[in-house]
């Protein structure tokens, strides 16, 4: 049973910051892969990821904004989130890929989303 429990989110003016948090409980072996989508109105497009040795992957659009780092032995992601537009007001959903114990099968989970908005 696993949980992914995102904090962080809030209104901002443009040109702001925010950092989100994602922390991940239950019986964990690993976490091989954790990260960040947003979901516009229409669309859900990968953000940022992170893996549990450090290799990180970015949208075009946020490269050199954004910032994603993990904490392995509290299993928590970080999104920090700086120079923020407009565009980039979307619900943010934290997601890992877990694998429950050595040699055994990955699973994807995702959290519950939090808003992220950016507005003068």
């Amino acid at each position: 049973q696993v949980q992914l429990v995102e904090s962080g989110g809030g209104l901002v003016q443009p040109g702001g910051s925010l950092r989100l948090s994602c922390a991940a409980s239950g019986s964990i072996f690993s976490i091989k892969i954790m990260g960040w989508y947003r979901q516009a109105p229409k669309d859900r497009e990968l953000v940022a990821t992170i893996t549990s040795d450090g290799h990180t992957n970015f949208a075009d659009s946020v490269k050199g904004r954004f910032t994603i780092s993990r904490d392995n032995a509290k299993n928590t992601v970080f999104l920090q989130m700086n120079s923020l537009k407009p565009e980039d007001t979307a619900v943010y959903y934290c997601y890992a890929i877990i694998q429950f114990r050595d040699y055994g099968p990955d699973y994807q989970y995702w959290g519950q989303g939090t808003q992220v908005t950016v507005s003068s």
